[in-house]
């Protein structure tokens, strides 16, 4: 059992939605970042999504894209974001990291190494967006062989023919995106997402957890409402991109987690 699966296993238990937290390793440096991630979980966040830089983002918003940059401008590599997270296991071995990003990078360092220090650092799981199971041979099946669990992407475009393939090697959970777009470009509107998980749910045991277009507390509490969590991104890296204090981001994702543990 990956730090993933025991993390939703307690949360069912104590009849909780979970709250996820995205963040761009490195962004605005190493220090800030390592001290932002060191706080989310005492911010409410049950699972971390650790941004890894890349020049060239497909699925990524401005917001996010910007964030990348500043990561990139300030020497942030992938070997550094695997440093920052193995730093912050030095006080935290209980909260799941999901470390998401493009395949690129990976691919340079190479799968086997790669996911040999992904291990060591402490990373439980990969959402590598431009990877489709058709390539699942290449990174989703030796990272599970690893022992990390692969989550993947379903989107309203996912069609009940697809949805099978998709699902097929996905575990520890399925990331919903709830707009039809890029993040930070539209808000995730219950009619719509309500129906979707319903359909994933039919086709998986696995928990179901709603990102994209979630920017508000109130807009957290009714998208976990309708599922098994609810993720913000680029909300929260807004508030990075405005200068606010790591005491200010947390103080603002306290008030996201909460909304959606109120579901």
């Amino acid at each position: 059992m990956t730090r993933i699966d025991a993390k939703f296993a307690d949360l069912k238990s104590k009849g909780k939605k979970a709250f996820v937290s995205y963040v761009m390793a490195g962004d605005p440096d190493f220090e800030t970042s390592l001290e932002l991630v060191k706080g989310l979980p005492g911010a409410g966040v049950d699972i971390i999504e650790l941004g890894l830089p890349f020049t060239d983002p497909m699925a990524d918003g401005p917001t996010i894209q910007l964030a990348g940059q500043r990561a990139l401008d300030a020497g942030m590599t992938l070997n550094k974001t695997l440093e920052l997270a193995r730093q912050f296991r030095e006080t935290d071995d209980t909260t799941p990291i999901v470390l998401m990003g493009y395949y690129n990078p990976i691919y340079s360092m190479g799968v086997d190494a790669f996911l040999s220090a992904a291990k060591a650092a402490g990373i439980d799981g990969l959402i590598v967006v431009d990877l489709p199971p058709e390539e699942d041979d290449e990174l989703c099946l030796p990272a599970q062989a690893a022992g990390l669990n692969f989550i993947r992407l379903a989107t309203p475009t996912t069609d009940d023919q697809r949805l099978p393939r998709v699902m097929q090697n996905t575990s520890g959970f399925v990331y919903y995106v709830s707009i039809t777009g890029i993040t930070g470009s539209a808000e995730a509107q219950a009619g719509d997402v309500g129906p979707e998980v319903a359909r994933l749910k039919a086709a998986t045991d696995l928990p179901i957890i709603v990102g994209f277009g979630i920017n508000t507390p109130e807009r957290a509490e009714t998208i976990a409402s309708l599922s098994d969590g609810a993720v913000v991104g680029s909300a929260i890296v807004s508030q990075l991109a405005q200068g606010k204090s790591t005491a200010e981001v947390l103080a603002f994702v306290k008030t996201l987690s909460d909304g959606a543990h109120r579901a």
